[in-house]
């Protein structure tokens, strides 16, 4: 069984976030990421067998975290009686734990959204959005059995206003903007977001 050097394998990972967040997945290159880490390229590839097996190091964890929570918020609010569900919609719902978890692993997201062409991660808000978009059907089916009168929302509407609202969300680090103002920012689209569901619906 082969000794694993842990501070040289961090040291890897560090080198290859910079090298990443420089230069992007694509052309990234591992030679420069282990001059970076002060190794070998060969000692490199001890620990990770590519590139993609490396940037799936720094990003899988954090990532799965945030996926795994927002599921868990949305399956949350769907146990909720359908009046409880109601009066919830007309409040502000700002997902202050999402920028905060988003903030507090700034560098993660960075690469998950601004660097990752070419690697599974690419398209990572999809996953997101897939669990924005079932959970709002899901209300809809619900509204309508419990007798509301609320207007036809077709499922791609469904799709494209939810990854405009995912798009918004990471747009705070796009622009590199502060914790603070990524709050305001936030909170300024949710109130944006939910009054058009409130159009859209008929509510």
């Amino acid at each position: 069984m082969r000794l694993i050097n842990e501070k040289l394998k961090e040291a890897i990972q560090e080198a290859g976030k910079q090298e990443f967040l420089a230069q992007g997945f694509q052309k990234a290159s591992m030679r420069n990421i282990a001059k970076a880490a002060g190794a070998t390229t060969g000692a490199v590839y001890k620990y990770f067998p590519d590139k993609e097996a490396l940037f799936n190091s720094i990003i899988s964890d954090v990532a799965n975290i945030l996926e795994t929570k927002y599921k868990a918020t949305q399956e949350e609010f769907r146990d909720l009686n359908i009046n409880d569900q109601v009066e919830r919609l007309d409040k502000i719902i700002t997902e202050d734990w999402m920028i905060d978890y988003i903030y507090d692993h700034y560098d993660v997201f960075k690469l998950i959204y601004c660097c990752s062409a070419g690697t599974k991660y690419e398209n990572y808000i999809d996953c997101l959005v897939d669990i924005e978009v079932s959970a709002s059907l899901d209300l809809i089916k619900r509204l309508q059995t419990e007798g509301y009168k609320i207007f036809n929302i077709d499922e791609e509407l469904i799709h494209i206003v939810a990854n405009t609202l995912f798009a918004g969300i990471f747009e705070t680090i796009v622009h590199d903007m502060p914790r603070h103002k990524a709050k305001e920012y936030v909170k300024s689209l949710y109130i944006f977001y939910e009054a058009g569901w409130f159009r859209l619906l008929g509510i």
